[in-house]
Parts: C-alpha cells; sequence; structure tokens
C-alpha cells in the first residue's frame, strides 16, 4: 500500500516495537504516537510482544518522509487513505497546496532574515545607546 524509497527486504522477520523505530531511525515514543494518531496500526501480541513487518517498516517511513515535506499528521492520514483509492488527482491537489504553503513560509522567513540581518548591521556597528535588536523586540 503506502510506498517507500528505501524499502526494506521482503524477507525481514517479525519486529519488536524497538527494531521497528530503528529500522525507520525513530524513537519508540514516536511508534507510539503514531499509533494513537490511527497512522500505523498496533499489532496484538504474539507471546507478550507486539510483532512488525516490513509493511510497518514503508508506513513509518511514509510518515517519516510525508512530514519532511511539510504535510500535518491529519494530511498524512488523507495521503494514505488517498493511496489506497490510488486518487492521484487529490494527491496532487495536496501536494500543490503544500508547495503554496511552503513558498509563503520561505517568503516569511525571508522577510525576517533581512531584518534581522539589518538590525545585526546596526548592533555590529557599535553606536552608543541600546541594541538595536532588543530595542526591536521590545517594541
Amino acid at each position: 500500500m503506502v510506498r517507500s524509497q528505501e524499502a526494506p527486504p521482503l524477507s525481514m522477520p517479525s519486529l519488536s516495537i524497538g527494531k521497528l523505530a530503528d529500522a525507520a531511525g525513530v524513537g519508540v515514543e514516536t511508534v507510539r504516537f503514531y499509533q494513537r494518531r490511527g497512522l500505523l496500526r498496533t499489532p496484538s501480541r504474539d507471546g507478550g510482544t507486539r510483532r512488525y513487518d516490513a509493511e510497518d517498516v514503508r508506513r513509518l517511513r511514509f510518515v517519516r518522509q510525508a512530514q519532511a515535506a511539510g504535510f500535518t499528521l491529519e494530511e498524512i492520514g488523507t495521503l494514505m487513505a488517498l493511496d489506497a483509492q490510488d486518487d492521484r488527482d487529490r494527491v496532487h491537489a495536496m501536494a500543490e497546496a503544500r508547495i503554496a504553503a511552503l513558498d509563503h513560509r520561505i517568503a516569511e522567513l525571508t522577510r525576517a532574515r533581512q531584518s534581522l540581518a539589518l538590525l545585526a548591521g546596526r548592533c555590529a556597528s557599535g553606536q552608543d545607546g541600546s541594541c538595536p535588536i532588543l530595542a526591536a523586540f521590545d517594541g
């Protein structure tokens, strides 16, 4: 269902939650958090230990990669549902919306950087009086 660039080997043995977390480069609490949010399944216990498989690793990596692309956990849940339905049009629309939001955020950060650089230059000039950076934050 969920695809990943780094698919684990097909012969991957069942994994404990710790091994699942290690395979995806996250902590155990992150796995549990995603389970509570409904992004990952919570398998039944096998001899007292929950066992995960290659599909769980793929799904966990999918969540992490989608987060890195800027999607919220709610949006990631929607992406997973759309993947199951093979609804490329809606996935494309979500990606376009995320790109627009990232562009907006980049513009905000660029303005903030420019303002801070200007203040830092004034601060470095060594003029008497209060620090321009602190004065800007205070007012």
